[in-house]
């Protein structure tokens, strides 16, 4: 989710979602470590919130781990599943798999030099190795360290061949391989990614699973945040108007502190999806957010295509 889950969609998503458990995109060691940490660790009442880390030297995650826990975060995820070429050549992600060895260090590390939760965010498996006995032993090898907390995204990774995007799609999902090692590990929590779109869909797969995880479908229509709240914690479904106007107050303090409004408007193009005029609003904000004098009211009129539509419609 790298340009996506930054702070300020995680602030927009709060507001649709007081409960969930949101997660940062990957931040490399080096970025956080020799770059602006406090640009990089900056969060706005966003909790409960996790900082996901990429790297694979153990000095440098256990320092990486420790700047996130000083920043206030709740928890702190180690990307063994992102299967980029550009990852890749910095020896993290889901090539990691292949050391096991090396990801137990670096839990180690990390968690020795903390007091919040590390966990490690992984798949199935990578290319030919990808049956049930490398998915369990990698996971063995983990919790023999001292892991207890993994989120499953439940297909394998394609390391050469395939882009990041056809990587979510082709590998076939194998939930059976998420249910196995939750029976063979039972002291262990792990959470299923991969495939879920839906509310009905995230309904029934709490009935197998410890937890579900969402990522680009929240991002293309994230009213499904609220959804998901309603149908988990019992919450009214908020208007959309009143989360926009909430997220409006948001963006027009950070505008104050520097941040240009495109960084944050372009969260809210898929927030009306479903709704007339969606399709305008998100192509008059496209095309005027990136004007240099452009601000919140870009945003506001972006919204009239909705209203007026709503209004033409009688919905």
């Amino acid at each position: 989710m790298m340009g996506c889950t930054d702070r300020h969609c995680r602030s927009l998503l709060r507001i649709l979602s007081p409960n969930a458990m949101l997660y940062s995109e990957m931040v490399t060691t080096g970025a956080l470590i020799h770059g602006d940490r406090k640009r990089l660790l900056s969060h706005a009442s966003d909790e409960p919130c996790a900082v996901q880390l990429g790297g694979s030297d153990p000095e440098a995650l256990a320092l990486s781990a420790k700047m996130v826990e000083e920043a206030g975060y709740q928890e702190v995820n180690l990307n063994c599943g992102c299967p980029s070429d550009r990852v890749q050549q910095g020896g993290i992600g889901a090539c990691l798999m292949a050391e096991p060895k090396l990801i137990s260090d670096c839990y180690g590390a990390m968690a020795d030099a903390t007091s919040i939760p590390i966990t490690i965010k992984t798949r199935i498996g990578i290319d030919d190795r990808d049956d049930y006995t490398f998915f369990h032993d990698f996971i063995r090898e983990q919790y023999s360290a001292g892991c207890r907390d993994f989120q499953i995204h439940a297909r394998k990774a394609i390391l050469k061949g395939l882009s990041p995007k056809q990587n979510r799609e082709i590998p076939p999902l194998k939930y059976d391989y998420v249910r196995q090692i939750q029976a063979d590990f039972p002291a262990a929590t792990f959470i299923l990614n991969g495939g879920i779109n839906t509310v009905e869909e995230v309904r029934n797969l709490l009935l197998d699973f410890q937890g579900v995880m969402l990522g680009r479908a929240p991002y293309s229509n994230p009213y499904l945040m609220a959804e998901l709240e309603q149908e988990l914690f019992g919450n009214p479904l908020p208007d959309k108007f009143d989360v926009l106007d909430q997220y409006i107050a948001y963006m027009k303090n950070e505008q104050r502190e520097g941040t240009h409004i495109k960084h944050m408007a372009k969260h809210l193009l898929g927030l009306f999806t479903g709704l007339p005029g969606a399709r305008a609003f998100r192509r008059y904000l496209s095309n005027h957010m990136f004007a240099n004098d452009a601000d919140v009211e870009v945003v506001r009129q972006a919204a009239a295509h909705i209203r007026r539509d709503l209004m033409e419609t009688g919905t």
